[in-house]
C-alpha cells in the first residue's frame, strides 16, 4: 500500500478497486426484506420493477395511536371551522380536500390554501421570494399550472396507498420498515403542503416533516442562497416523481445495542492492521458506490434540512429526498443506537458546501436494484457528540460513547462479504470533533465490525499523510484494539493537543514497551538493569523489548507465576497497573517471598515454648463439677435453672456412664500425645 502518485498526497493506501477485493461493486451483502413482527413491509412481494409496487393491506387499521404515525385522513383528525358564523369540527382531510381543491396560481394563493386546515403558521417569506424574485416568470409558472397539481394529486392517494399506518421506530427497540418509493412520494407530498397533524409534546422526539418551517427560513441572508438550492432540489423531485411513477422501495432500520452487549474495548484481540485502509482528500461519500456510506448526523434524523442546515447531512437528504420522509417515524437517536436505511435514490447533483451550496441540475442514479427492489446504496446514520470545548472529547467516556455508536452503525448481522464503511472527519465540523481521534475511532469500530474502511478527508490533504503515517505504525507493531485503547484511556488523564495525539500515541506506545511489569519480579530468571546508564540504553527494538503490548495488554486473572520450587505464586495485573517507572537512581534489590528459608524446628523445641498445662486435669474438673450439680435431689429443678446449657430433661444411669466413657477415651488421647 503507497500514496498516490499525484504529489503523493491526494491519496493513500490500498487502490480504490482493490476495496471490492476483485468483486463487482454490487456484490456486498445486504439486509432482506422479510415481513415478521419486527419489520413491517408496507407493500407486496415481490416486486417486479415494472410497476409500483402494490400496497399492503391488512385486517386492522392503525392510523391513530402512539405507536404509530398519526395520518391526515384518520377519522380521529378533527378540525375546528367556521360554516354560517357558527363553529364546528370536521374531519381534517376532508378540510384539506376542499381547500387543495382550488385552483392555486401563486405563492400567495398557496399560503392562504394551507391556512384552512392549520393554526397559526408562519409567512412564507423564502417560499415568495423563491418564486417570485429567485425564479423566472416562466419558470414558476410552469410550476404552478403543471406540477403542483400532480403533487396535490400525489398527495391526495394517500389513503389508498398507504391503508394500514406507519408504525413509529421507537428508541431502544429493533425495528425496521420497507416502503415502496411511490408511498414515499405521496408521503413526501403530504409535507409539501403541510398537512401532517402537529404536536408540541412530540416535536423534541420526532422532528416532522412538514415542509412549514423551511417556507418560513429567511431570517438568514447569508443563507438564502444555500437554501434556494435546496428548493431547487426537492421541486426537482416532485417533477420527476409526478411524472413517471417510481417502482422501487427503501428500508429503514433502526439498530439498538444495550450496553452489556457492547464489545470489551479492553479485550478486543483485533489487530488494527487486519483492516483495509484507502484514504483520499478528493472524492464524496455519496459517490463511494457499493459502500456503507456513513450519514454524520443529528439526534434528530435529517438535522436542519427543513431549516438552514446545508452540510454534510442536509445535503445527502436534499440530493436524496427520500431520506426526509424518516423524520416522519424514527425517534430521537438515543446512546447506542444508529439507522440504516437502504435504497434510496439520488435525484440531484448540487456543488458547494454551507453557505455555498447549489443545486448542479438533475442526477440519473445507475445504481442496481437488489432482489427486493431497493437500490444497492446503503446509509449509516449515525450522530456524534457536539463538543462545547473540544478537549473533552479526548476523555475516556466520551471515546467510549463514540466507539459504541460507530459500532452500532458499521456492525451487521451479516457475517461474511460486508462492505467497507465509506466516512469521512465524522462530528468534527460544528461539532469541534478532532479529525485525527476520529479517524482512529472509526478504525477501531471497522476493526470490530469486520468491515474495511475508505474515508475521505474533504479536501484536508495533511490529513490523509498523518492518517496514513499513523495507520501503518499500528499495522507494523500488531496493535491490537484493545491496546490502543488503553493508550488512549492513559493520554486521557492529561490534557492533549489534537495536533500531537499521533505522536503521543506513539511516544506512549514506545513507553510501555520499555517499561517492565511488575509481574516479571516474581518470573523466573528475571535480570534487571542495575544503572540508570544500563536502563537508558534499552532500545525500542523487538529484541530489547521487556514484554510486547499485545502479550502484557491484559493479562488474566487465572495467570499464575510459577516461583523456582515449582509452586504458583497468585501475581497477576493488566498493563494498565502494572507498568512501573524506570530503575531509580540506586536500584533496589528485590527478593521473592517464596524463596525464603525458614529453619526447621524440632517438637521439643515447640514443646519448651508451651505452657505447662495438664489437659487432662482441666477436663476432669470440668466433669466432676457437672456431675454434681446433675446429682442433686432436684435434678430437673438444677437444669431448668441453668441458663447456657440445653441437655434432656430425663438424663439416666446409662447415659451417664457413656459420658464418662466418652471423657476417659479424651482423657488417655491427650495423656498419649504428650507423652
Amino acid at each position: 500500500m503507497e500514496c498516490s502518485s499525484v504529489e503523493a498526497k491526494s491519496s493513500c493506501g490500498s487502490n480504490i478497486t482493490d476495496m471490492y477485493r476483485g468483486k463487482s461493486p454490487w456484490s456486498f451483502n445486504v439486509g432482506c426484506v422479510v415481513p415478521s413482527r419486527y419489520h413491517c413491509v408496507l407493500y407486496e412481494l415481490p416486486v417486479n420493477l415494472k410497476d409500483p409496487p402494490r400496497p399492503h393491506r391488512s385486517k386492522q387499521l392503525r392510523v391513530w395511536d402512539t405507536d404509530h404515525v398519526r395520518m391526515p385522513f384518520s377519522d380521529e383528525n378533527l378540525f375546528p371551522v367556521k360554516e354560517n358564523s357558527v363553529d364546528i369540527i370536521k374531519k381534517r382531510w376532508q378540510v384539506i380536500e376542499e381547500a387543495l381543491s382550488t385552483n392555486i396560481m401563486s405563492t400567495y394563493e398557496f399560503e392562504t390554501a394551507l391556512n384552512k386546515y392549520n393554526i397559526n403558521l408562519p409567512k412564507f417569506e423564502l417560499f415568495h421570494y423563491f418564486f417570485n424574485k429567485v425564479l423566472n416568470p416562466e419558470e414558476s409558472l410552469n410550476f404552478f399550472t403543471t406540477c403542483l397539481p400532480k403533487i396535490i394529486k400525489l398527495a391526495l392517494r394517500l389513503p389508498e396507498l398507504i391503508p394500514d399506518g406507519i408504525p413509529l421506530l421507537q428508541q431502544n427497540h429493533n425495528r425496521s420498515l420497507s416502503l415502496s418509493q411511490l408511498q414515499i412520494s405521496s408521503l413526501l407530498s403530504n409535507a409539501f403542503l403541510c398537512t401532517f397533524p402537529w404536536k408540541k409534546s412530540i416535536a423534541s422526539s420526532y422532528p416532522g416533516v412538514n415542509f412549514i418551517t423551511l417556507y418560513s427560513s429567511f431570517e438568514r441572508p447569508s443563507r438564502n442562497h444555500s437554501m434556494y438550492g435546496k428548493l431547487k432540489c426537492l421541486i426537482n423531485y416532485f417533477y420527476r416523481v409526478t411524472q413517471q411513477e417510481p417502482l422501487g422501495a427503501v428500508t429503514f432500520e433502526r439498530k439498538f445495542i444495550p450496553r452489556n452487549k457492547m464489545p470489551k474495548w479492553d479485550a478486543e484481540e483485533r489487530s488494527l492492521g487486519s483492516v483495509k485502509v484507502h484514504i483520499s482528500s478528493v472524492g464524496t461519500i455519496e459517490d463511494a458506490s457499493g459502500f456503507l456510506q456513513v450519514d454524520f448526523a443529528n439526534k434528530n434524523i435529517g438535522g436542519g434540512v427543513l431549516r438552514y442546515g446545508c452540510v454534510q447531512e442536509e445535503i445527502r437528504f436534499v440530493i436524496c429526498p427520500e431520506l426526509i420522509v424518516s423524520r416522519l417515524f424514527v425517534e430521537q437517536l438515543a446512546q447506542g443506537e444508529a439507522v440504516i436505511i437502504t435504497g434510496v435514490e439520488r435525484f440531484n447533483n448540487y456543488t458547494g458546501y454551507g453557505d455555498t451550496f447549489e443545486y448542479a441540475g438533475n442526477h440519473i442514479d445507475t445504481t442496481p436494484h437488489d432482489l427486493f427492489g431497493r437500490r444497492r446504496t446503503s446509509l449509516c446514520v449515525i450522530d456524534a457528540v457536539m463538543f462545547d470545548k473540544s478537549q473533552y472529547q479526548f476523555q475516556s467516556s466520551m471515546i467510549l460513547r463514540e466507539l459504541n455508536k460507530a459500532f452500532v452503525g458499521f456492525s451487521s448481522r451479516e457475517k461474511e462479504n460486508l462492505a467497507p464503511v465509506a466516512t469521512g472527519n465524522w462530528g468534527c465540523g460544528a461539532f469541534n470533533g478532532s479529525k485525527m481521534l476520529k479517524s482512529l475511532i472509526q478504525l477501531m469500530a471497522c476493526a470490530v465490525a469486520g468491515r474495511d474502511l475508505v474515508y475521505y478527508s474533504f479536501g484536508d490533504v495533511e490529513l490523509v499523510q498523518k492518517f496514513y503515517d499513523m495507520y501503518l505504525f499500528l499495522a507494523e507493531n500488531l496493535v491490537t484494539v484493545k491496546q490502543l485503547w488503553h493508550v488512549l484511556r492513559q493520554l486521557s488523564i492529561s490534557p492533549i493537543e489534537e495536533q500531537r495525539l499521533y505522536l503521543l500515541i506513539k511516544n506512549k506506545y514506545f513507553e510501555q514497551k520499555r517499561q517492565p511489569s511488575i509481574s516479571r519480579f516474581f518470573s523466573r530468571n528475571n535480570t534487571f538493569p542495575r544503572s540508570k546508564t544500563e536502563s537508558d540504553t534499552i532500545a525500542p527494538s523487538s529484541s530489547n523489548i521487556v514484554e510486547s503490548v499485545e502479550s502484557s495488554s491484559v493479562l488474566r486473572h487465572s495467570q499464575l507465576v510459577k516461583s523456582d520450587n515449582g509452586t504458583s505464586s497468585p501475581f497477576s495485573s493488566s498493563s494498565s497497573d502494572d507498568v512501573i517507572p524506570s530503575s531509580p537512581q540506586e536500584p533496589r534489590r528485590f527478593v521473592r517471598l517464596n524463596n525464603l528459608k525458614t529453619p526447621k524446628k524440632s517438637a521439643d523445641d515447640i514443646k519448651d515454648k508451651l505452657p505447662d498445662i495438664d489437659i487432662s486435669a482441666i477436663l476432669e474438673e470440668v466433669d466432676s463439677n457437672a456431675n454434681r450439680s446433675l446429682s442433686t435431689p432436684n435434678r430437673k429443678e438444677a437444669v431448668l435453672a441453668s441458663e447456657d446449657v440445653i441437655i434432656p430433661m430425663e438424663v439416666d444411669d446409662v447415659q451417664e456412664s457413656n459420658f464418662k466413657a466418652q471423657k476417659k477415651k479424651i482423657t488417655d488421647y491427650f495423656s498419649k500425645s504428650n507423652k
